[in-house]
């Protein structure tokens, strides 16, 4: 294991999570396909040797934010990126799983993409409404 942080970049959909790591500069690796389940996320930053000098970043989706709280309960720095905010190359078209999981960590090394706020996992408290007036 070096001494250099690694990035990794996740592809997420409601079933499965496509990862992608870079290591040093210009080694970007694809880590496969693994189930979007609390044990398997667990499983993989475990196999990358935990959460010391690992960031991880993957594109906001419909899946919520169940990811982004499980990395930073297990120490993981994680970060939700806005996709419009991903830079492109002119004319790259190309949008696959491992592309964009390759994509979501190179950037990630290169340059500090715009990530979005996400909202803490406490249960939000009841809001108090005040009554109606009637026309």
């Amino acid at each position: 294991m070096t001494n250099c942080t690694r990035y990794l970049g996740l592809d997420v959909h409601a079933e499965t999570i496509t990862a992608a790591i870079a290591e040093g500069r210009g080694q970007i690796r694809s880590l496969g396909k693994f189930p979007n389940r609390p044990e398997a996320v667990r499983k993989l930053i475990e196999r990358l040797g935990g959460s010391n000098r690992l960031k991880v970043c993957y594109e906001a989706g419909p899946t919520g934010y169940a990811l982004y709280w499980q990395l930073t309960k297990l120490g993981v720095d994680c970060e939700v990126i806005a996709p419009s905010l991903i830079p492109k190359k002119a004319g790259d078209k190309v949008k696959t799983e491992v592309e964009t999981s390759r994509r979501s960590g190179c950037r990630r090394q290169s340059t500090r993409p715009c990530a979005i706020w996400c909202a803490s996992a406490q249960p939000p408290r009841p809001m108090k409404v005040a009554p109606s007036t009637a026309w």
